[in-house]
């Protein structure tokens, strides 16, 4: 494989409790910066873009928890 060097470890199981815990620190950062943006104004269509996404994806993924946070979302026009 290529790309970033990652420390070996004699242990398998260390490596993929790591990989674990990668993807919910991204997956909590990705809620963040979603809300971040959704606050400032963003659509859905703009944080999908920038997330590489479709925006279906996103709302999907994000609208229940942004209502939850009492996030104002836009409606398309």
């Amino acid at each position: 494989m290529s790309g970033a060097e990652v420390p070996a470890s004699r242990d398998p199981g260390e490596e993929l409790a790591a990989v674990v815990a990668t993807r919910r620190l991204a997956d909590r950062m990705e809620d963040v910066a979603v809300e971040k943006a959704m606050r400032a104004g963003w659509s859905w269509s703009e944080v999908a873009e920038a997330l590489g996404v479709t925006r279906q994806a996103v709302h999907k993924k994000h609208a229940r928890k942004l209502i939850e946070a009492g996030v104002r979302l836009r409606r398309r026009t």
